[in-house]
């Protein structure tokens, strides 16, 4: 099997339009929370989330375009951008014909979908624009991603919830690992910070009105973020041969099934998705230095997942340093690990464990070292990204420092 690297990273969300401004924001342990700005924010009882700010599509993208992307597209490709140009690959002949796009996202056109309600059930129209379908459908971003770059090879679009960046990442280092394809664009990306979009998880009753505060005794519950992260995995061969830069390797994967609750989070399936992973990666679990939680914030989560780590690595779990970024960005939902990916690589390559920040007070079910607040410089080899979704699909990546 082919060994798999990352050439090149991308991303916008609420901490920066770019790696390197993002990367920034998680070593200072910066606050991308705010108050909502958007039509009937008023309305709601969650007025919170990890928004994009400053961010002009209008001066991006021209009009034929804008008639085409929803915001989760245009942060895609705005972060596909960014991460393509990075790894210097350009897209033809062969190259072109076996490399594509998996990408995740658990709501696709929720803004398109949200206007669109609006136009036909409060204004009273009686017709869409004819591009409403290509506009929303969850596979718009991976489509326009693919005919950007010139990329003819295998692309699709996974959605599993909160897991679906992960999952489709684990896709594509399936795909540069087995052969069927030289290079893989991939990541994902999520918009839902709307009114509808907002609503809909106001009924769920696990958001917090004031703080995302992941692992401490107060928590209140998750805040919403939105934006993308998008990835270049590459055969480490094909890049080692034409000299680019690689951020990371990627080493295994694994996926479960909690079989169990449509929302309750199971410590079993969690444990099992991370103790295949390290089995998948043959490294063993004292060869680990940091995980990038899955970390929401709601009471359930974070026990249980704290609980899972305690179990797969036993007694070295009291020497890991475990941290949720969502803390600080919120929880992007399909994109969200796809974001947190960057705080793996940034502890693989810069040896800065980006903080938990909102911590407050110790909680006794959360008794791991979270690296509360502040940012840690810290030597780490092989790091592990979780995302456990509901429905009870869990993915988890291991990387290696090269």
């Amino acid at each position: 099997m082919n060994r798999v690297v990352i050439t090149g990273a991308g991303t916008i969300n609420a901490l920066g339009h770019s790696v390197p401004e993002t990367v920034e924001a998680m070593r200072e342990g910066r606050c991308g929370i705010g108050e909502l700005e958007f039509r009937d924010v008023e309305r709601l009882a969650i007025r919170i989330g990890g928004q994009v700010r400053g961010f002009e599509a209008e001066g991006r993208f021209n009009r034929q375009q804008m008639t085409l992307y929803d915001r989760f597209t245009q942060f895609t490709l705005t972060a596909a951008k960014e991460a393509i140009t990075q790894s210097g690959l350009e897209f033809h002949g062969d190259l072109a014909a076996r490399s594509g796009v998996v990408l995740g996202t658990a709501g696709g056109g929720v803004s398109t979908w949200d206007d669109n309600y609006r136009s036909v059930y409060e204004d009273g129209k009686n017709r869409v624009h004819p591009f409403v379908v290509p506009k929303l459908m969850n596979n718009a971003a991976a489509s326009h991603v693919s005919m950007e770059h010139n990329l003819k090879g295998p692309s699709f679009t996974v959605s599993t919830a909160c897991a679906s960046s992960n999952h489709a990442m684990a896709q594509a280092f399936a795909m540069v690992r087995s052969g069927m394809a030289p290079a893989m664009v991939t990541g994902g990306s999520e918009s839902m910070l709307c009114f509808g979009g907002v609503k809909a998880w106001e009924g769920l009753r696990v958001m917090s009105k004031d703080a995302c505060r992941p692992f401490s005794l107060g928590r209140s519950g998750m805040v919403q973020g939105e934006g993308a992260g998008v990835f270049v995995f590459e055969n480490y061969e094909h890049a080692r041969a034409r000299g680019a830069e690689i951020l990371c390797e990627v080493i295994g994967f694994a996926m479960s099934s909690d079989a169990s609750d449509i929302v309750m989070p199971s410590k079993q399936g969690a444990a099992r998705a991370m103790a295949n992973a390290l089995q998948d990666a043959r490294v063993n679990p004292d060869e680990v230095g940091y995980i990038n939680a899955h970390g929401t914030g709601t009471a359930a989560n974070d026990k249980t997942e704290c609980a899972a780590v305690a179990d797969v690595f036993g007694p070295h779990a009291d020497n890991l340093m475990i941290s949720s970024t969502k803390s600080m960005h919120g929880h992007l939902i399909g994109g969200t690990g796809a974001v947190e990916l960057l705080a793996c690589i940034m502890a693989l390559r810069d040896g800065v464990i980006a903080p938990t920040i909102g911590y407050e007070e110790p909680d006794p079910e959360c008794a791991l070292d979270v690296v509360p607040n502040i940012a840690r410089d810290a030597r780490v080899h092989v790091a592990v990204s979780n995302a456990f979704a509901f429905g009870g699909l869990n993915a988890v990546l291991v990387l290696r420092k090269v």
